[in-house]
């Protein structure tokens, strides 16, 4: 059971802090039920309301700042996907999408942006599917990152840059549990 005051991650809503768990008094809806009132801290005016005992959407707590630096520090040696029938790439973009997972979603990110520069170099555009869930998994990944680093979300990408260890340099870099 999460906290009033807890950061979560609420599968496509994103980083939601838990603002209070309540019934609702909302017709149609069990009184007797207790829901997560959560708050998306990067869509502003929106409130997401998910049963305790039956998420719909998967709820996780938010990274610690630990786990956050040590996932950053993996980043590198994080392996592409294998997508071997072009056919199926938004099919497994989804399925990593929908895994609810920071290594996941990096691991998107780090394969979508390798296809891009092939294509680029091949003198070819990006393809709307990479676009599109190269932009959901930054949008997700970078938000969770924000709050465990306790840094905004438009310096993630920054922070990736300077952080990102290079072969050889520094401790080795450890996957996340």
């Amino acid at each position: 059971m999460f906290q009033v005051g807890e950061f979560v991650v609420c599968g496509s809503k994103g980083v939601c802090e838990v603002e209070d768990i309540a019934t609702l008094d909302i017709a149609g809806v069990d009184r007797e039920k207790k829901y997560y009132i959560l708050k998306p801290r990067y869509q502003a005016g929106s409130t997401v309301y998910v049963p305790v005992d039956s998420p719909k959407e998967p709820l996780r707590k938010v990274l610690s700042g630990e786990e956050a630096k040590r996932l950053v520090e993996s980043m590198r040696g994080l392996p592409l996907i294998d997508i071997k029938n072009d056919k199926l790439t938004e099919q497994i973009y989804k399925e990593y999408m929908r895994s609810n997972s920071c290594e996941a979603w990096a691991t998107l990110i780090k394969t979508i942006y390798a296809r891009k520069q092939k294509r680029i170099q091949s003198g070819r555009k990006v393809t709307a599917v990479d676009a599109k869930y190269f932009h959901l998994a930054e949008e997700c990944l970078y938000g969770e990152l924000a709050v465990a680093l306790d840094i905004r979300r438009e310096d993630v990408g920054g922070y990736l840059a300077e952080n990102i260890q290079k072969p050889g340099e520094g401790a080795a870099a450890q996957p996340i549990d």
